[in-house]
């Protein structure tokens, strides 16, 4: 990137930090700006927002910047890269949340600041794509099933509450048999309890520009096995499992016998009894460092 296209990218900046995320506080906001400052853009607006107007921020500060910072949990990071996405700005994705997916893929598993530092130092341009279920975009993964719902009690625990996260759990573990029937593009069908699908941004068997979603159908025999899903399906090896089969899908279909738990990128949400799962070749653009993190 040429000092020219650096002056005219960077020539509007906005930060919106999520003061309610566990790794932001209000210290974030200053040292931010202090960060700015020394990449030599004092002009760069720095938001802080609560839980209930990030949004609203977001929208914001994707429809009036050219480039986007962001400061917040797995939740609040989807939200500004569908925002940039349609704004078509770009987006500074940094980790304040739990999980931290979205920018432990784009940039490693470091601090926002060192983050922020190394990509206003050198910044690129990323395209990243993402996929779809239904109309609800995600960019690093999706589990379809009764799985996903560990993941409340997950936030049950993180959030002080054992009891409450000792009943979500015997609830994810009663709809264990709920059984979803799937069909990938290729061919591929049956049913499985769960159904796994990964962006090429964190998928470990494919390079981040190949045009599919890497999809697993997965069988866990055991609630430990499910207790495992729920909570490290990126992350750890799952998909050495000899219950779990893969394969490159551009779509796959899933039917439930009620409404379907999903988790996008670290968060819950619910479809009808069937969802659709498709590729979308580019989903939002990513500035990161030119010297990737290995």
């Amino acid at each position: 990137m040429t000092p020219d296209e650096r002056e005219a990218m960077f020539k509007t900046v906005t930060a919106v930090n999520n003061i309610g995320s566990g790794g932001c506080d209000a210290a974030s906001g200053e040292r931010m700006r202090e960060i700015f400052a020394a990449a030599g853009l004092p002009h760069g607006v720095v938001i802080d927002a609560a839980p209930e107007t990030i949004e609203q921020a977001l929208t914001d500060a994707a429809a009036n910047a050219g480039v986007v910072v962001v400061l917040g949990g797995d939740g609040t990071l989807r939200t500004a890269a569908i925002a940039c996405g349609r704004a078509g700005k770009f987006l500074i994705a940094l980790p304040g949340g739990t999980m931290n997916m979205l920018p432990h893929a784009l940039y490693g598993a470091v601090g926002w600041e060192s983050a922020l530092t190394d990509t206003l130092a050198s910044p690129v341009v990323r395209d990243v794509s993402g996929g779809m279920v239904e109309d609800e975009a995600f960019f690093c993964a999706a589990v379809l099933g009764a799985p996903s719902l560990f993941a409340d009690a997950r936030e049950a625990l993180r959030h002080g509450h054992p009891i409450e996260a000792i009943q979500r759990s015997a609830t994810a573990l009663r709809r264990s048999s709920e059984a979803l029937d799937y069909r990938f593009d290729d061919g591929a069908e049956g049913s499985a309890e769960a159904v796994v699908v990964l962006c090429p941004l964190v998928s470990r068997a494919m390079v981040a520009d190949e045009p599919f979603l890497e999809a697993a159908a997965v069988a866990p025999v055991t609630a430990t096995g499910m207790f495992s899903l729920g909570f490290h399906a990126v992350f750890d090896d799952w998909r050495l499992d000899p219950a779990i089969s893969l394969t490159r899908v551009k779509t796959a279909s899933v039917a439930g016998h009620g409404q379907i738990p999903i988790i996008l990128d670290g968060e819950r949400a619910t479809m009808g009894r069937t969802a659709r799962v498709t590729f979308r070749p580019l989903a939002f653009r990513a500035l990161v460092p030119a010297q990737q993190p290995a």
